[in-house]
């Protein structure tokens, strides 16, 4: 309940029905589309100029024809107000197309503007904001925005030109009744104004609500095995039902001023007609051009009050839109490093590697992911081309270390170089294009096996299949008959552990990198998918400086170099016997691997 009710919290600003300046915040993505609402705001018109026409043929051709009893003439008014009605339609279906149009490639460069800014972001930024929230920030918000242009903003001109149009229309027609139709509009007004705050109200309530509302469900849906597995899910269901009620009851207020709305404007509207009634009866010596009148009349009030009904779904739709467009312009405002060059770099100084010395030295690097310290002035040297086997116990800091190094993350003080270059002086993408990590949780992605080995890369066929033979993916792969052109299920679910992990290390040997990082890279395979791809390891490590973070006596004991980390400090390194001859702290840890080992086995 506490993540749902801070999700909740998050989404309690609510912008105007109407801002400028998110207005013009949103210009430069329509701006390239102006043609379009050029088209738009050439039909718009003639759209609505013919539309109205067709009360005024219909006038017409009553008084002039009908009334008159010269029905001869019928056949033409018939065609011609039929051609109204087809030009009309062909124009709304022009100035519908060229919207729609233009808001759909607005909100496609929307879209790749949040995509590309979420990908530049540091792994901290993820940290503080949700996936869930994004996620809504990529759909949700986007949609909010398309509907502006399909019933908000752009309709409400159309809607205003409308109904001056109409209120023109009828002055020229009889000024006398269009001044006495329109006398309900002081009332009017002050009925919207106030539809209008209660409407507001109720829509900051439902926002509040249903953020929360899906907070909940994505949370216990992340975690439905604990919630089936401890027998939470009559209290999820409870809780759950909860927070729907008030979301629902949250809808009472809008509801309750959409149907205020549109029933005082039907009342309204027929109070209007009931004028026009009264005041044709009044002027029966003009009968036959009063009754063309008050027919005419009856069609321009109709035409005009639709609108006004549709005020409250139309401003609904606009407070969203403007709620949405502010978060994304506020993710799109996020300020974080992009991984581009460091100022001294961009200050033109030149940066020259060292290719004799260490290839990896961190001297009193600090880092905290909150007010607790991670690292605490942590020193280490991996000497060029050795293989180095970080240790320690969970939460000492040693995947801290490979999240720095990669720049995941930034540290909060010392010094991280590879061959004598600060990382940070190193463009982010040179930087990851010469160091590559195996982790133990290897992501798949939508797509063929071969597409999730190439990761977007332009390899041939024979480079792929030759890294998939190096690792042992290919015998892995023998009872397939599609081999890596097999279709990948949602997150890999149709892989073992251990085939993913293959898929990894065959990732690792196309990107050739200088320095290889094994993440625990053998923690989720078991024995038997682990002796498949030793040799492939091995293949893979020969020439490159490694740093291994193995939970496994088996992949530490044959390291160069082992370096034992605790609290966020080196407390040890050595080699593997002289550690254990040592007797410390790597001794008890070495023989809590030779039991999990033994276990494994």
């Amino acid at each position: 309940m506490a993540g749902a009710r801070g999700a909740g919290a998050e989404e309690v600003v609510l912008g105007k029905a109407y801002d400028v300046a998110l207005m013009r915040r949103l210009w430069p993505y329509i701006k390239p589309h102006w043609k379009l609402l050029l088209a738009w705001a050439l039909f718009m018109p003639l759209s609505i100029a013919l539309e109205l026409a067709q009360p005024a043929m219909f006038r017409y051709a009553l008084t002039a024809h009908i009334l008159t009893g010269d029905i001869a003439a019928l056949p033409i008014d018939a065609a011609i107000y039929m051609g109204l009605v087809l030009a009309q339609g062909g124009m709304q279906f022009c100035e519908i197309w060229y919207l729609q149009l233009a808001g759909q490639r607005t909100m496609h460069a929307l879209r790749i503007a949040i995509f590309d800014k979420v990908l530049s972001q540091r792994a901290a930024f993820f940290d503080r904001i949700p996936v869930g929230r994004l996620m809504t920030r990529m759909t949700n918000d986007i949609e909010s925005l398309n509907e502006m242009f399909a019933q908000g903003a752009i309709t409400l001109i159309s809607d205003f030109i409308k109904m001056i149009a109409i209120v023109i229309v009828m002055l020229t027609i009889d000024a006398g009744l269009t001044a006495l139709v329109f006398l309900t509009l002081p009332f009017l007004i002050v009925l919207v104004e106030y539809a209008r705050r209660l409407m507001r109200a109720s829509f900051r309530q439902i926002r509040v609500r249903l953020a929360a509302m899906n907070a909940f469900a994505q949370e216990h849906l992340s975690g439905i095995k604990v919630v089936q597995l401890l027998g939470r899910a009559s209290t999820a269901q409870r809780e759950y039902d909860e927070i729907n009620a008030g979301h629902r009851d949250a809808y009472l207020g809008q509801i309750r001023a959409d149907s205020m709305m549109y029933a005082i404007v039907e009342a309204i509207g027929s109070v209007s007609i009931g004028i026009v009634v009264w005041y044709a009866a009044g002027h029966r010596t003009e009968s036959l051009a009063m009754i063309g009148v008050v027919v005419v009349f009856i069609e321009y009030i109709n035409k005009f009050f639709i609108p006004v009904r549709d005020l409250s779904q139309k401003y609904a739709v606009m407070q969203g839109a403007m709620a949405a467009s502010e978060r994304i312009f506020q993710l799109l405002d996020t300020h974080e490093p992009d991984g581009g060059d460091d100022p001294q770099a961009r200050r033109g100084a030149v940066v020259r590697p060292d290719t004799t010395g260490p290839a990896i030295v961190l001297t009193d690097v600090r880092f905290s992911y909150g007010a607790e310290p991670v690292l605490r002035g942590l020193d280490m040297i991996v000497p060029r081309g050795a293989t180095v086997a970080v240790v320690g116990a969970t939460g000492s800091g040693k995947s801290t270390v490979i999240k720095l190094l990669t720049r995941l993350y930034e540290r909060d003080s010392g010094a991280i170089q590879i061959d004598g270059v600060d990382i940070r002086d190193l463009p982010l993408a040179e930087l990851r294009r010469r160091i590559t990590v195996v982790s133990q949780d290897v992501i798949l992605f939508a797509g063929t096996l071969l597409e999730n080995i190439a990761m977007g890369q332009a390899y041939t066929r024979e480079q792929i299949d030759a890294a998939v033979k190096r690792v042992g993916l290919d015998r892995a792969l023998a009872r397939r008959e599609s081999g890596l052109d097999t279709r990948v299920a949602e997150r890999g679910s149709n892989f073992s552990a251990g085939e993913r992990q293959l898929v990894a290390f065959a990732r690792a040997l196309l990107r050739d990198p200088e320095i290889l990082i094994l993440d625990e890279a053998t923690a989720h395979v078991d024995p038997e998918a682990e002796r498949l791809i030793e040799h492939g390891v091995a293949e893979l490590m020969k020439g490159r400086t490694t740093l291994v973070i193995a939970h496994r006596l088996s992949t530490i004991r044959n390291a160069d170099l082992i370096v034992v980390v605790d609290k966020g400090t080196v407390i040890e390194q050595g080699s593997h016997d002289a550690l254990v001859a040592k007797g410390g702290y790597y001794a008890a840890l070495e023989r809590t691997f030779r039991r999990q080992d033994a276990e494994d086995a």
